[in-house]
């Protein structure tokens, strides 16, 4: 008989990293693609690869696309977001041989669609993005890219032409093993409504953005919440 003291042993098994799940071919207007789902465990996000051509081995051109549902599925111009998704597919497609890793669960870089829409409202009010998220006690960047790493080396990608103008992505991926033989930029040009968020991310971030000005009126510049 088990008393109320005694500790049973803990049988659940507990599956860690990436799952691929599922592959299915996908028709867009960028070209044809293998979607390849994933299920991250460590996450608890459901993971999409869109995949074109033969991408096992090295320098393969790859985007890591954070989800940002304002602007890749309504088309915010407070971000350039969208555009980015675009470029990216469309280059993947060019190239003849490419993946780009649509990350669920980095939302507002990982703070969440609510808390990300809470910062846009104080952004209207004058803070610049990263105030607005620390202004909520939230982490300016609270994005991880473990699980991308998992579904790049589950998917034989040895090394990456990454497309992206933020080095943290670049730091991230080394950390976990996928080496970064080039940096590919992914310059959209600005817009009146996001000249000031993209001139943030590269003053408060390190991102790579030389087409941007100089110096940016923050005044002149239009209402998030318009965006």
């Amino acid at each position: 008989m088990i008393g109320t003291d005694d500790v049973l042993p803990d049988t659940t098994v507990r599956t860690t990293g990436v799952e691929h799940v599922v592959n299915v071919r996908l028709s867009t207007e960028f070209g044809e693609f293998l979607a390849a789902g994933y299920l991250d465990h460590d996450g608890g996000e459901e993971q999409i690869a869109l995949i074109h051509g033969d991408i096992a081995g090295e320098d393969v051109l790859t985007r890591l696309h954070s989800e940002c549902l304002t602007g890749d599925a309504f088309g915010s111009r407070h971000c350039e977001c969208g555009e980015q998704l675009s470029a990216a597919l469309r280059a993947v497609v060019s190239e003849g041989r490419g993946v780009v890793l649509y990350l669920r669960g980095h939302e507002g870089r990982g703070i969440g669609l609510l808390a990300k829409l809470r910062a846009m409202r104080l952004q209207a009010e004058g803070l610049d993005t990263v105030e607005a998220n620390l202004a909520l006690g939230l982490p300016d960047d609270a994005r991880d890219y473990r699980g991308a790493a998992g579904m790049l080396r589950d998917l034989g990608v040895r090394s990456v032409r990454l497309m992206s103008n933020n080095p943290r992505k670049h730091e991230a991926l080394g950390r976990y093993g996928i080496p970064v033989s080039e940096r590919v930029p992914l310059l959209i040009p600005p817009r009146a409504e996001n000249l000031f968020y993209q001139v943030t991310k590269r003053e408060r971030f390190g991102h790579l953005l030389p087409h941007l000005p100089v110096e940016v009126n923050r005044a002149a510049e239009p209402s998030p919440a318009a965006g």
